[in-house]
């Protein structure tokens, strides 16, 4: 499933994504952190996106962090979320950045791209204490 692709993405967007169950999309779009943006084969590039989810969102286990609306305004307002919301780096996975797999967000808020908004400069320390406990 690829559809047609997106322009050029960078590490650090938060997108509305289909993360997959098992191997198709799912109908329900979520945030998403983009970790990495593979441009092999540009104009048609791969991202590696981290889930996202505002289950349970204050409840963090090591490879989790999250972006909550009352510790940190700035970054929330920067993230373009509409809930509190945790990013899981040990459940991300390599997507086609297309419209088989994203989606533009509810309001567009940056045009017609799925872009919901970025990852705030002060949660970087944070992200990469996560990463580190997600890849050991």
């Amino acid at each position: 499933m690829t559809g047609a692709w997106w322009p050029e993405p960078a590490a650090g967007e938060i997108v509305w994504c289909h993360f997959p169950d098992d191997i198709h999309p799912r109908p329900k779009p979520r945030p998403a952190l983009i970790l990495v943006v593979f441009d092999d084969t540009a104009p048609q590039f791969t991202v590696r996106v981290a889930y996202g989810t505002s289950q349970k969102s204050t409840s963090l286990h090591p490879d989790e962090f999250a972006i909550l609306r009352d510790r940190n305004p700035a970054a929330f307002l920067a993230a373009g979320l509409s809930y509190d919301t945790k990013f899981n780096l040990g459940q991300a996975l390599d997507l086609p950045f297309s419209t088989g797999w994203f989606s533009v967000p509810p309001g567009a808020p940056h045009g017609q791209v799925p872009r919901l908004g970025i990852l705030h400069p002060s949660l970087v320390k944070a992200v990469q204490a996560t990463f580190r406990a997600a890849t050991s």
